[in-house]
């Protein structure tokens, strides 16, 4: 797969209010009260092509259905606006789109309505982060080129052949196909979003259960019920308001104080009260998230030879099972492989893969490094958002366990950015002066998204720009695998590469936390660690 280098794009602006709710009005849902959460403002528009990180994907999950879902417990991909998706060879599909969906504003989902979205997430010209996921049909390499002049507009895989029917057809075989268009950038769109696509920005308008309401960045996003959502997960509250939070301390405070009713992310200095706090409205529970530490390949300093030897030595220099159980009591998991234990043996997950690499040894992690030519300007600097996540104690403990592995407390210190967008920012424009923390929540409960958007070539979030043709060709011809254990094993090779190369330091898998008020119930978190909303009853 391949995907273009992404060009500086202008998002929205500082502050961006959408104002108004759409046709159909904001609904009551079982008790017709609102809750409220804890949120951080996405870095980018919330076009689904363009939304690539958690903050923005909690919302299109509210306002937007594809043609899968996936289940809120499983992870499995389920049916939602697919009728029927048909194939012989994993390589032509036939989509069939259920009868009587609309959007918000009363237009119908039709057939064009996912094609239309397609080609637009796909087109150069319009630089969607997630323009990556439909490299696989045909004709992207002249929409998306990865050099030269974009010849096309339309992918020539795409052809709508009925009002609820459409054909796709893929540059090479790809059995789990269908799985993956349960991710947002598949979503369908309506006419308004290529119309008046400024408009749409202030109030966008989507197919899902909930309607955006309004939003002023820095503060808050609210979003009201749609009465006339034909789903059968129509929301069991009035709504949700989205407060934004730079410091989920703060969130968490609130939470206590009665002013806040739900937070998703316990911070780590409050795990230790948890239990006596909020009882069993603490929820800790195994989800598709990984810790790793990435690394600059774009700078020679990290990419030349003799610095996975370097690399492999940080590994085994920081003490995982020391951080995971004093400043995370149980929240996470020390990881031994690039990918999630959700995924299950038979999905991918190999305990103990990344072995020795993965295991704590400061004597040979010293040795390793000196061997490797030694730390960088003979310092690490590691890289993290200082807003959200409590990333600061555990880069603080990554830190103690490399230097007192060499015995230099100068080795490692952090080097924190203000906010998450601005980190995002410094990462997409390749300013990276050392490993940086890039923790990733699974798109879909596939192997495949652990590992081929992060370190294929080109991948759409490879953003330490780390190559290798190995494993490139291992996910080739994964991917083209219609036998799903012999596709998993391939994986798993590719797996091996990226562990033999070490080309991110794999640090823990992370369960998805939170706690609520009394007001609430009902509240879960999927597999991807995101509150159930719609689930959700107030009072």
């Amino acid at each position: 797969m391949r995907t273009a280098t992404y060009a500086t794009r202008a998002v929205c602006a500082a502050a961006v209010v959408l104002a108004g709710t759409a046709c159909g009005g904001g609904g009551t849902g079982d008790s017709g009260a609102v809750l409220s959460s804890s949120w951080g403002d996405p870095p980018n528009p919330l076009e689904p092509a363009n939304t690539n990180e958690v903050q923005g994907g909690k919302v299109l999950d509210m306002i937007f259905r594809g043609l899968k879902r996936y289940h809120p417990e499983t992870g499995e991909a389920e049916d939602m606006l697919a009728e029927r998706i048909e194939t012989s060879d994993s390589r032509n599909f036939r989509i069939t789109v259920k009868d009587g969906w609309t959007f918000s504003n009363g237009e119908k989902v039709t057939a064009r309505s996912f094609v239309d979205a397609w080609n637009y997430g796909a087109s150069l010209r319009n630089n969607q982060r997630n323009a990556y996921f439909f490299s696989y049909i045909d004709g992207y390499d002249k929409v998306h080129p990865e050099g030269g002049r974009q010849t096309a507009d339309t992918l020539s895989g795409l052809k709508v052949t009925g009002e609820r029917t459409f054909t796709v057809r893929l540059n090479q075989k790809f059995s789990t196909f269908p799985e993956t268009l349960g991710y947002p950038a598949f979503a369908p769109l309506p006419r308004l979003f290529f119309d008046d696509h400024g408009a749409w920005l202030k109030k966008p308008v989507g197919n899902g259960p909930y309607l955006v309401e309004n939003y002023t960045r820095g503060s808050q996003m609210s979003l009201r019920t749609w009465d006339g959502y034909p789903g059968h997960d129509k929301a069991r509250n009035g709504g949700v308001d989205l407060k934004v939070y730079t410091d989920n301390n703060t969130a968490y405070t609130d939470l206590m104080a009665g002013n806040l009713d739900l937070v998703d992310d316990i911070p780590a200095a409050q795990l230790k009260n948890v239990d006596t706090d909020l009882g069993d409205r603490y929820i800790n529970t195994p989800a598709g998230i990984i810790q790793t530490l990435a690394f600059p390949f774009y700078d020679r300093n990290w990419s030349k030879n003799g610095m996975e030897k370097v690399r492999t030595g940080l590994s085994k220099a920081i003490d995982r099972d020391q951080i995971t159980e004093t400043i995370f009591r149980g929240t996470r998991t020390p990881a031994t492989d690039w990918t999630s234990p959700v995924l299950g043996e038979d999905g991918g997950y190999r305990e103990g893969l990344c072995g020795d690499a993965c295991r704590y040894d400061p004597d040979e992690a010293k040795r390793l490094i000196e061997e490797g030519g030694g730390l960088p300007g003979g310092q690490v600097k590691i890289t993290y958002n200082a807003d959200t996540g409590s990333h600061k104690q555990w880069v603080d403990a990554v830190c103690n366990s490399i230097n007192n592995a060499l015995g230099d407390d100068r080795a490692c210190v952090g080097n924190p950015v203000g906010t998450f967008a601005d980190f995002r920012t410094q990462i997409t424009d390749r300013k990276m002066p050392g490993p940086f923390r890039a923790g990733w929540q699974m798109d879909y409960p596939l192997i495949q998204n652990f590992l081929q958007p992060l370190y294929y070539t080109n991948g759409s979030s490879n953003d330490g720009t780390w190559s290798d043709r190995k494993f490139d060709d291992f996910v080739d011809r994964a991917n083209a695998e219609t036998d799903t254990g012999k596709a998993v094993g391939l994986f798993r090779q590719a797996e091996e590469v990226l562990r033999d190369n070490m080309a991110a330091i794999p640090l823990w898998y992370q369960n998805g936390s939170a706690g609520y008020s009394e007001r609430l119930s009902g509240v879960k978190l999927n597999p991807f660690s995101v509150p159930v909303y719609e689930q959700i009853k107030v009072g």
